[in-house]
C-alpha cells in the first residue's frame, strides 16, 4: 500500500473523532449502568467516519483509521462506571464532581496507552494473537476504501432509528413493557422458579456480538441461579407471611445467589491472570528494555512509537494529575496532614503499579478474545480486594479503622483508587486492538497513540455530566437522589454494586464469604470442565467461566435477550455457511458478519442514546417540579397489553435483524 503521502492525523479527523466519542461515550455509560456491559465502538466509528469523510476528496484509509482509534476510547473509558457509582451507593458522594471524575478518567486512560506502547512489537507485530475486533475493523476500513459498495452506515442508522423508537415507546410513553416473567412454585409450594424474558433490542444486539459460546455460558449461569440456586434457598427457608413469592425469591437472589456469581467471576479473573503470567512478565521486561533504550528503533513510519523520552514526560504529567485528584479527594476527609500525605503516596503507587501490572494482562486478553469479552470487571474486583487489604493495614495502624466514619472514608478511597486502575486496564485493552488495526492498514503507531490519548480526554469530559444526568433522572440501585423515586426504574449498575459490596464487606468484616467461596468452588469446577472441553475438541468448544458468573449475577430479564441474540447469530451463521457451500460465494460470510455487526451496533447505540435523551427530559421535569415520567401515557389496565406489545415488537425486531443480515446473499 502506497500510503506515505496520505493524510492521517488531521484536524477534521480529530474533530469528527471527538463528536463520535461524545455520542458513543454517552451510549456506553447508559448501557453499562443499565445492564453491566459496554460495546466496542471501533467498527461503527470506522463506518461513520468513512461515510462522513467521503465528502472530502483527499480523505484516506489512514485518516479513517485515526478517527476510529480516537472514538474507540468511548467503549472502553466509560467502563469506569463499573466502580465509580459505588461512591454514591455507599452515600459518600451525593453527585459526581466534574473535575475529579474527569481527572481520574483522563489520567487512568493515558496510563493505559503508555503502559501498552512497549508491548506493541511483542504482542501485535510478532504475535499470532487473533485480535478479533482489530482485524474486523481493518477489514471494514479496507472494504470502504477499495470499493463503492454500501459503506454500512445504513445498517447502523436503521438499527439505531428502530431501537430508539422502541425505547421511546417503552421508557418514554410507557406504552410497552421492557420484559415479562412467569413465576411458579414447585411441589409443596416452597421452591420458587422464574421463567424470565426481556425485550431490549440493545441487549439483542449485544448478544449477537458476544456469540454462541458466550451465550450458552450466560444461559447456563441463568439456569443455575433460577433453576437450581433460588429454588433451593426458597425451599429451605421460611417465606415471610407479609410478602409475595416474587419479593421472597428476589431477596434470596440478591442476598445469597448473587454472591455465588461474585465468587465465580472473581476466580475466573484470577485464573485468567495466572495463565497470562508469562506474557505479562515478558511485557514488563520489554517495557524496561525500551525505557533504557536497548531496543533498536526502526526508522520505518509504520514501526515508530512515541519516543521513550516523550512517554516519560507524559507519564510524569499523568502521575501529577493522579496525585492532584487523590489529594483533593483525601483533603475532604477528617485525617491528619501526615496521614493524608501517606495515603496520597500509597494510593498513587497502587494505582500506577497495579495499572502497569494489569496492562499487559488486559492487552493480551484483548488480543485473545477481543476487548468486549475481556474480564475487565474481574480485574476490577481483584484491584478492589488488593487496595482494600492495603488500606485496612494503614487504617489499623493509624486508628482510622476504629471509627465508622474512618471505615466509610477508606472504603470510598478504595473505590476511587480502583477507578483509576480500571480505566488503565480498559484502555490498555483498547490500545493494542487499535494498534493491530493500524498494523493491517499500515498506519503510523505514534499517531494512533496520540489519537487515543485525545480520545481519553474527550471521553473524560463527557462521562461526568452524563453520569450526573442519569443519576438524577433514574437513580442507581440502592442510591436514589429523591425519596419519592420509583426504584424499579433505577439503573442497576451491577459491577459497581459488586465492587461496593466487596469493599464494604472487607472493611466491616461482614462479607458473605460462604456464598462467595461457593462461587469460587463452582468456578474452579467450571474451569476444569472448560480446560477439558478445549483439550478434547482442540479448542473448538469452550465454557467461558466469566460468562457463567455473569449469568448468575445479572438479572435474568437482562440475560435472556443476550442469549437470544447469541443463538440468533449462530443460526444465521449456519444458514449463511450452508448457502456459501451451495452457491460457491466465498465472500458471503464476511458480508453477513459485517451487516450483522453494524446493525447490532446500531441497535445498541439507538436504545442507549434514547435513554440518555429521556434522562435529560426527566431531569428537566423533576427540576421544575414535574413528574418523573413526564411523557408516560398512564393508560389504565394496560400491564398485560403492554407485555404482549413488548413481546410482539421484540419478535419483530428479531425478524428485521435476520432479514438485514440475510440480504448478504443478494449483495454483490
Amino acid at each position: 500500500m502506497q500510503s506515505t503521502n496520505l493524510k492521517e492525523l488531521t484536524f477534521r479527523g480529530m474533530l469528527l473523532g471527538a463528536l463520535i466519542t461524545v455520542l458513543f461515550t454517552a451510549s456506553n455509560v447508559y448501557l453499562g449502568l443499565k445492564v453491566g456491559m459496554t460495546f466496542a465502538s471501533s467498527i461503527p466509528a470506522a463506518v461513520i467516519s468513512m461515510a462522513v469523510l467521503k465528502f472530502f476528496k483527499d480523505s484516506s484509509i489512514l485518516e479513517n483509521n485515526m478517527v476510529q482509534t480516537q472514538a474507540s476510547s468511548a467503549g472502553t473509558l466509560s467502563s469506569v462506571i463499573f466502580v465509580l457509582p459505588g461512591l454514591l451507593m455507599m452515600g459518600y458522594w451525593q453527585d459526581f464532581p466534574f473535575w475529579q471524575t474527569m481527572l481520574i478518567c483522563a489520567a487512568g486512560g493515558t496510563l493505559g496507552v503508555l503502559f501498552t506502547i512497549p508491548l506493541r512489537r511483542a504482542m501485535v507485530v510478532n504475535s499470532d494473537l487473533p485480535y478479533p475486533e482489530g482485524v474486523a475493523a481493518a477489514e471494514i476500513l479496507k472494504a470502504g476504501n477499495n470499493s463503492d459498495a454500501d459503506s454500512g452506515v445504513k445498517d447502523i442508522a436503521y438499527g439505531g432509528i428502530f431501537a430508539s423508537v422502541v425505547a421511546f415507546l417503552t421508557n418514554g410513553l410507557r406504552l410497552m413493557a421492557d420484559g415479562a416473567s412467569a413465576w411458579f412454585t414447585g411441589p409443596g409450594g416452597k421452591a420458587i422458579f422464574q421463567l424470565p424474558m426481556g425485550f431490549s433490542l440493545a441487549l439483542l444486539g449485544a448478544g449477537y456480538l458476544i456469540g454462541i459460546v458466550g451465550g450458552i455460558a450466560i444461559l447456563l449461569g441463568t439456569f443455575f441461579a433460577w433453576g437450581l440456586a433460588v429454588p433451593f434457598f426458597t425451599m429451605s427457608g421460611d417465606m415471610p407471611t407479609d410478602g409475595t413469592i416474587v419479593s421472597y425469591a428476589m431477596s434470596m437472589w440478591k442476598t445469597k445467589v448473587r454472591f455465588i456469581g461474585v465468587g465465580t467471576i472473581g476466580i475466573a479473573a484470577i485464573w485468567t491472570l495466572l495463565i497470562l503470567m508469562k506474557p505479562m512478565v515478558q511485557g514488563m521486561v520489554h517495557s524496561f528494555r525500551m525505557l533504557k533504550g536497548t531496543q533498536g528503533a526502526s526508522e520505518h513510519r509504520i514501526d515508530i512509537d512515541l519516543s521513550p523520552k516523550t512517554m516519560i514526560y507524559i507519564l510524569i504529567a499523568t502521575v501529577a494529575l493522579i496525585v492532584i485528584s487523590l489529594h483533593h479527594f483525601i483533603a475532604a476527609a477528617p485525617v491528619s496532614p501526615e496521614l493524608a500525605l501517606l495515603l496520597v503516596v500509597v494510593c498513587t503507587f497502587l494505582a500506577v503499579f497495579i495499572g502497569f501490572f494489569v496492562a499487559a494482562a488486559s492487552g493480551y486478553m484483548a488480543g485473545l478474545v477481543g476487548s468486549s469479552s475481556s474480564p475487565i470487571s474481574g480485574i476490577g474486583i481483584i484491584s478492589v480486594i488488593v487496595i482494600s487489604l492495603v488500606l485496612v493495614s494503614i487504617g489499623n495502624a493509624s486508628g482510622l479503622f476504629e471509627t465508622a466514619d474512618g471505615q466509610k472514608f477508606l472504603t470510598a478511597l478504595t473505590l476511587f483508587t480502583a477507578s483509576i486502575v480500571l480505566t488503565t486496564a480498559t484502555i490498555s485493552n483498547d490500545n493494542l486492538q487499535d494498534l493491530k488495526t493500524g498494523l493491517l492498514v499500515e498506519a503510523t503507531p505514534w499517531r494512533q497513540q496520540v489519537a487515543l490519548i485525545i480520545g481519553c480526554f474527550v471521553g473524560a469530559l463527557v462521562i461526568a455530566p452524563v453520569l450526573e444526568i442519569l443519576y438524577h433522572a433514574y437513580g442507581f440501585t440502592g442510591a436514589l437522589p429523591r425519596p419519592d423515586m420509583d426504584p424499579s426504574q433505577a439503573l442497576s449498575a451491577p459491577q459497581a454494586t459488586i465492587m461496593t459490596t466487596i469493599s464494604q464487606g472487607i472493611f466491616s468484616n461482614k462479607l458473605e464469604w460462604t456464598y462467595i467461596l461457593t462461587g469460587v468452588g463452582l468456578g474452579a469446577v467450571l474451569i476444569i470442565i472448560d480446560s477439558f472441553l478445549k483439550k478434547m475438541s482442540n479448542k473448538a468448544f469452550a465454557l467461558p467461566v466469566l460468562a457463567v458468573g455473569i449469568g448468575i449475577y445479572l438479572p435474568p430479564s437482562i440475560n435472556m435477550p443476550v442469549v437470544i441474540g447469541a443463538f440468533l447469530a449462530w443460526l444465521i451463521n449456519r444458514h449463511i455457511t450452508k448457502y456459501a457451500a451451495r452457491s460457491g460465494d466465498k465472500d458471503v460470510n464476511k458480508r453477513a458478519e459485517r451487516f450483522g455487526t453494524l446493525f447490532a451496533a446500531g441497535l445498541i447505540v439507538g436504545e442507549s442514546l434514547m435513554g440518555v435523551v429521556l434522562a435529560f427530559i426527566i431531569a428537566a421535569s423533576v427540576t421544575s417540579g414535574g413528574s418523573e415520567a413526564p411523557l408516560a401515557l398512564n393508560l389504565e389496565n394496560w400491564d398485560t397489553i403492554g407485555e404482549v406489545l413488548g413481546l410482539v415488537v421484540f419478535i419483530a425486531g428479531v425478524t428485521i435483524f435476520t432479514l438485514r443480515v440475510l440480504r448478504a446473499k443478494k449483495s454483490a
